[in-house]
């Protein structure tokens, strides 16, 4: 009797929508094959999951490759991260892939197998500018910008956590610093061009709000963000259903409405006027102050690096971001089609700054999928000094690249703010995923930098890699990229310090410079 009224049942539901798919006429699929046609949709919704575990091979998928998740995944878990049988990747016939070339002989190189994998920078932050705060990063990998908001309280939380663990600090992203982002761990405070946590309620710059924020939280450095990778250029709107209590205190808006960002910062208009800001803030803060964009046109940053020469004003960082990078939800043709990728972005403005002999007096950040060693080491030897991953840590926290970042729905909990999805990722477990994927990737590079005979990332150079073209024809970086002798290098005193700091293996290097 049971089984006649389920079927009974089942039955009527499939009349009902049939009919419904009948009488509609929002979609011709479902008029002309109803019931059946929503097979399509469900297919089309699951698309993204298929190619993962079905469709694709290992090394075809984008954004990142079904084998650079699971080395994501094993390092994150403490699991073998070794591949048997050989690569994945055409080696006799791709393009553009990156070749690291090993050295048969070195001199004294760091421990390889230390579990906490040290890595400090090169570079001391502010020290060239003489910031009163300055320091030297104690990890040459860093957490980048990731809003609360973009993503759950529950991300952020395991995300600092993880950064406290590992030594590393921790962009708060434009978002504001919340109460998600003092976990622990060190941070750099990201101001927008909407100046979330530091603004008037004309959404103008308000710096005694700013002075406050540094004041109670960990904050190591100040970055202002004029573009990202994912949407150059463009400003944002955050709908006001989604404009919370707790969003609203934190941003310094009101609950409920509607709130646009400009594309373009009010505070400064010019390069000229940004460079008086970002004195102004570092002189009331002492922290050192630096400026996060994708690449586009040239122009600026060769005012930015003219006017820098000078030595009376200046950033104390660069983070460039690739066009390839991005955590959230942007128009397809941003995402697509605006900014330079990473390594050609990178090459020109790094090139900028070398041609007027400023590359030491600055730290260059990259970001843009350089959460994985090969790119990291390319990145490194284009002269970067420090590296920001955002999609790899959300990837070390349990994002399976459902690709529903836009949508509120993520599957895991970690960019959405739907209170049942968040609640399935626990920030303590999670943030001991993310210490130990991030001192991973520390330990790789210092693995790599062996292997190529020189003690530290930064000192690998970019004759020390070459692009391929199928199994025909290679090229340096140096050559690929137009650097000129020396390009790519650390000066020599520079080179020597970090050295002799690997060498003694300090208990902390992340204190104030004196």
């Amino acid at each position: 009797m049971n089984t006649r009224r389920i079927g009974a049942a089942a039955a009527t539901a499939l009349a009902v929508l049939a009919a419904r798919d009948l009488i509609q006429k929002r979609h011709a699929l479902l008029r002309n094959f109803p019931v059946i046609g929503h097979a399509r949709y469900l297919l089309e919704t699951i698309g993204p999951e298929l190619r993962q575990y079905i469709v694709t091979s290992n090394e075809e998928e984008r954004p990142f490759s079904r084998d650079q998740r699971t080395w994501i995944y094993a390092s994150a878990k403490e699991e073998n991260n070794y591949f048997g049988f050989g690569t994945d990747v055409d080696v006799e016939h791709v393009q553009g892939h990156a070749y690291l070339k090993q050295r048969t002989f070195a001199g004294a190189l760091p421990d390889a197998h230390d579990p906490q994998a040290p890595l400090p920078s090169a570079k001391v932050l502010g020290g060239p500018r003489g910031r009163a705060k300055a320091f030297r990063p104690a990890s040459v990998v860093n957490i980048s910008a990731m809003s609360f908001g973009s993503l759950s309280g529950a991300a952020i939380t395991a995300l600092n956590k993880g950064a406290a663990l590992a030594g590393t600090t921790h962009n708060t992203g434009e978002g504001g610093l919340s109460p998600y982002h003092r976990n622990g761990g060190d941070l750099v405070l990201q101001i927008g061009t909407a100046y979330f946590g530091c603004r008037n309620e004309d959404g103008s710059f308000n710096l005694d709000k700013l002075k406050d924020v540094v004041a109670g939280a960990p904050v190591k450095a100040i970055e202002i963000k004029l573009s990202q990778g994912a949407k150059p250029g463009l400003g944002g709107m955050l709908p006001g259903a989604k404009v919370t209590p707790e969003i609203a205190q934190i941003r310094g808006i009101p609950v409920g409405k509607d709130c646009a960002s400009p594309s373009r910062h009010t505070a400064f208009s010019d390069v000229d006027s940004m460079l008086d800001f970002v004195e102004l803030l570092a002189t009331e803060t002492g922290l050192p102050v630096g400026v996060k964009s994708a690449v586009g046109e040239m122009g600026f940053w060769q005012e930015l690096a003219t006017l820098m020469a000078r030595g009376d004003r200046g950033v104390d960082f660069v983070t460039i971001d690739g066009g390839e990078g991005g955590t959230g939800a942007a128009p397809l043709i941003f995402t697509d089609s605006v900014s330079l990728p990473f390594r050609m972005g990178f090459s020109r403005v790094y090139g900028t700054f070398a041609e007027l002999g400023l590359t030491d007096d600055l730290t260059f950040i990259g970001s843009g999928k350089l959460g994985l060693p090969e790119n990291a080491a390319v990145a490194f030897a284009l002269g970067a000094d420090m590296i920001n991953v955002a999609r790899e840590a959300m990837l070390s926290i349990g994002c399976i690249q459902s690709q529903k970042c836009h949508t509120d729905k993520c599957p895991t909990g970690i960019a959405t703010q739907n209170p049942w999805l968040a609640r399935g990722l626990d920030p303590t477990s999670k943030a001991t995923r993310a210490a130990v994927y991030l001192r991973t990737l520390r330990r790789e590079l210092i693995k790599i930098s062996g292997a190529m005979g020189v003690a530290h990332p930064a000192l690998i150079t970019a004759n020390d890699i070459e692009i391929m073209n199928g199994d025909y024809e290679a090229r340096t970086l140096a050559g690929v990229y137009g650097y000129k002798d020396g390009w790519g290098e650390l000066g020599p005193h520079l080179a020597d310090e970090i050295t002799a700091l690997l060498a003694t293996k300090p208990t902390s290097v992340q204190k104030p410079a004196v």
